[in-house]
């Protein structure tokens, strides 16, 4: 709730002006039963046409300036409710777009697209109800038994039965229902999770000839959370026919008790009796639609506090006592580094130490899992290190300014991503001044040149969303060509060159060796082909650096190298 009042702040107009005008709508609405039994009373019974015409022309007064009173209640609280969620959807974009790769993991992707479309709509509907009903509902029930007193006191202790019995009701069925709302938006999560895991996997679950497999696992997830809604349904539905039967008794009650008082000095007028029932009819269809409000609003509470939670996270790297800085003259130095994830139940790395010189050259290489990605995203400080320290440039990670940090170190991640526009817009990426030369050159140099010139467009060519118009090799090289534009000092090749041929990759290498500013360049791959040229060769093997050195050295003083070298050349892979 605090993150609601905290946007409703912004719309004290709206927020005032629509529950006013639903008031004033609903004193209208009070009002038209009176005038019906005037009308009955004093025109039909004493055969006044003059007088029913003119009370026809009040209803007619009653219902315009009442649709008037609506019109502007829903348009104020429409814009409250939509403004409200474009500003808190706005706000949770930019505060995800600061989380840390460790957060992101933490909170899961599914959970942040629930958050943002899901949990928001529901945020915004339910305060267009609050700002529309959540007032007028008690009005009309309330005012609906103070005027039956003043239509008729003798009858008006049906109304005085019947509210309470109802109120019982309807907010036990509501008490009832709460929580399980609270669990069907909570497992919606899981919904989520399950579609875009299988859709993001699409092609794999094809290849494989798993799509029936694949349907019946959604199937478990969809129908758990189906059988809760039906659930939950079924026990909400209660709600219509136990108000009817409330309601429609007082009616039948009004009805025997009036019919006994018809002629009599005192008793109950035929339009009175009619004003009576309208007003019990009244009481019937705002009870309803508050006990939906009500629902609505603590389902709209219940995903609210799902985004506080998210909210109240400090997005990005935690704070931290940098190392003194290290005038050892490396570009990137690792002390003592250990790294364990959270809810790991091992450390990812141990006891990394290295260092590289400005322009050199480091090659990593391991099993699958032995921590090569993990020691390279400790360079731009995706993740903090559990113990040690990272340099770049003689200072520690934890000591820069983010931006700045990323503006030094530039990744190319293993999965090749691409947003859609052009070409042009993707390279700009890396820096967004970029001349067309410029351009050109990355993509030169990233072995990429070729087949964008082929394009008719050539840069301004269309790029369709995660560069699905363009094959895997192609969007490697697009990728790296981005990283290359950004000119940084220290320039990161996460297995991204694994889709290229051997030709490609060898003329690639080459390349980045004569790149004008010189980057300390880090690849990690799992051909020994692609590193042998470097500088420094780092071998991990279940988190641990085994040997480091250059290429022939390692051959020579390195098991688990030589054994990778050999599983490649002897078996004809690297030939």
């Amino acid at each position: 709730m605090k993150l609601i009042w905290k946007y409703l702040r912004k719309y004290k107009l709206e927020c005032v002006v629509a529950p006013l005008f639903k008031l004033l709508e609903a004193c209208f609405d009070l009002c038209v039963p009176l005038v019906v039994a005037s009308i009955v009373d004093g025109g039909i019974e004493a055969g006044d046409v003059g007088y029913i015409w003119r009370m026809f022309g009040l209803l007619i007064l009653l219902s315009v300036v009442g649709l008037s009173c609506t019109l502007v209640a829903q348009f104020f609280a429409a814009r409250a409710a939509v403004g409200i969620a474009a500003s808190l959807r706005h706000d949770l974009f930019a505060h995800l777009q600061g989380y840390s790769h460790e957060q992101t993991d933490s909170l899961g992707v599914s959970a942040m697209i629930t958050r943002m479309t899901s949990d928001t709509n529901q945020i915004q509907t339910g305060i267009n109800l609050t700002l529309r009903l959540l007032l007028r509902s008690p009005v009309i029930v309330f005012g609906a038994m103070i005027m039956a007193f003043l239509v008729k006191p003798s009858l008006a202790w049906i109304f005085v039965a019947v509210i309470p019995l109802l109120s019982v009701v309807v907010f036990t069925i509501i008490l009832a229902g709460i929580p399980l709302y609270k669990r069907i938006q909570s497992r919606l999560d899981g919904v989520t999770a399950k579609t875009r895991e299988t859709l993001r996997g699409v092609r794999v679950v094809r290849a494989f000839g798993l799509q029936e497999r694949e349907v019946e696992q959604f199937k478990d997830v969809n129908y758990a959370q189906t059988a809760l809604q039906n659930f939950t349904g079924r026990i909400t539905a209660l709600m219509n026919p136990l108000t009817f039967i409330l309601v429609n008794g007082g009616i039948v009650a009004l009805v025997w008790f009036g019919s006994r008082q018809f002629g009599l000095p005192e008793g109950v007028t035929q339009g009175e009796l009619i004003a009576l029932v309208s007003y019990m009819s009244q009481i019937l269809v705002e009870l309803v639609k508050l006990a939906n409000t009500i629902i609505t609003v603590t389902k709209a509470v219940a995903c609210g506090d799902r985004i506080q939670s998210v909210m109240d996270v400090h997005a990005g790297m935690p704070d931290a006592t940098p190392a003194p800085d290290k005038e050892d003259g490396s570009s990137v130095c690792f002390e003592n580094v250990t790294l364990t994830y959270r809810g790991a139940g091992a450390p990812t790395l141990q006891n990394v130490t290295f260092s590289a010189a400005p322009g050199a050259t480091v090659g990593i290489i391991g099993g699958t899992g032995s921590g090569k990605s993990s020691l390279v995203g400790l360079i731009p400080r995706f993740y903090d290190a559990t113990e040690g320290h990272v340099f770049v440039n003689g200072r520690d990670v934890k000591g820069y300014d983010p931006e700045v940090l990323r503006d030094t170190v530039v990744t190319v991640p293993q999965k090749a991503v691409l947003v859609s526009g052009t070409i042009r817009s993707n390279l700009l990426w890396g820096n967004e001044n970029a001349t067309d030369e410029q351009l050109w050159q990355a993509l030169e140099a990233a072995q990429a040149k070729e087949f964008v010139q082929q394009k008719p467009e050539g840069l301004d060519a269309p790029v369709s969303q995660n560069g699905s118009n363009f094959s895997g090799g192609q969007r490697q090289r697009l990728t790296i060509a981005r990283a290359l534009v950004a000119k940084s000092p220290v320039l990161i090749l996460d297995d991204s060159a694994s889709a290229l041929d051997f030709a490609t990759d060898a003329a690639l290498r080459r390349a980045l060796r004569s790149l004008d500013h010189k980057p300390t360049t880090f690849i990690v791959s799992q051909r020994t082909s692609s590193i042998a040229h470097a500088d420094l060769i780092l071998v991990l093997d279940d988190g641990c650096v085994v040997g480091q050195g250059t290429h022939d050295t390692l051959l020579n003083t390195c098991a688990v190298y030589r054994e990778i070298y050999d599983s490649q050349f002897k078996g004809g892979q690297g030939a």
